[in-house]
């Protein structure tokens, strides 16, 4: 298979837990900016997401109010945007957590029944 198209693919796979994998990070840390999301998602194994799009999805989550949003003024630098996870945020991953949990462990199931034969 072409690069590209597993490139694509793989980011398909990112899209469908990106959600989840930025409040949990968010329920870790209490609080965070976007450049450290970048790091600590690739840190967890979900690299090369790009700022342009941690930054669209960090505000449709604030706009869903999962999340909140505070600028504050940079120690010498530029200000920050930080985001911490809201009680309705701490909710909605309570609850599809442990759903997608579940997905994934029967896709990769699936997925392992298809390699192994």
């Amino acid at each position: 298979m072409a690069d590209k198209a597993v490139a694509a693919r793989q980011a398909q796979w990112l899209r469908g837990v990106l959600d989840l994998a930025v409040l949990a990070l968010l329920a870790e840390s209490g609080e965070d900016y976007g450049y450290t999301l970048l790091q600590r998602l690739a840190e967890a194994g979900l690299p090369d997401m790009k700022a342009g799009t941690l930054y669209p999805l960090l505000n449709r989550l604030a706009g869903d109010g999962l999340v909140r949003a505070e600028w504050r003024a940079g120690e010498g630098g530029p200000g920050r945007k930080f985001f911490a996870l809201t009680e309705e945020g701490r909710a909605v991953l309570a609850e599809q957590g442990p759903k997608w949990t579940e997905f994934a462990t029967n896709a990769i199931a699936v997925v392992n029944r298809g390699v192994q034969a």
